[in-house]
């Protein structure tokens, strides 16, 4: 067995979990499932890209890129390779997500999550 069938979270990382938590849609998941790449870059830019101060658009080098999404390309220009078509999937699917590749790296800038935040309104109780 590879993998532990359980994992134990501590009790902070949880809450820092379901404080941060970010709905996906469950169709893109299943169309990037054929890449664990695919589906690491659509969670990742997922949670990041709304968090991104309106106004200062991130940077992510291709050194930190490739640190945490390809660490098994020997090249750097292998990963590069993999990882402009894997976002280029990825971007089908999460098309509001705002992202500038060039030389350099990736840049961020603030994106609607996937899914946007719904209101759900309940019915008044009657009285009793």
């Amino acid at each position: 067995m590879l993998w532990p069938s359980t994992i134990q979270l501590s009790l902070d990382y949880f809450a820092s979990l379901q404080e941060h938590a970010v709905p996906l849609h469950e169709a893109d998941l299943a169309a990037l499932a054929h890449s664990a790449m695919a589906l690491d870059l659509y969670a990742w830019l997922a949670q990041r890209l709304h968090r991104i101060d309106p106004h200062r658009p991130a940077f992510v080098a291709w050194a930190a890129l490739k640190q945490q999404f390809g660490p098994d390309y020997g090249r750097m220009d292998n990963f590069k390779r993999f990882f402009r078509v894997t976002l280029r999937q990825v971007l089908t699917r999460y098309q509001a997500a705002r992202t500038e590749e060039d030389g350099h790296g990736l840049r961020l800038h603030n994106s609607p999550p996937p899914v946007t935040k719904r209101l759900v309104m309940l019915p008044p109780k009657s009285p009793a």
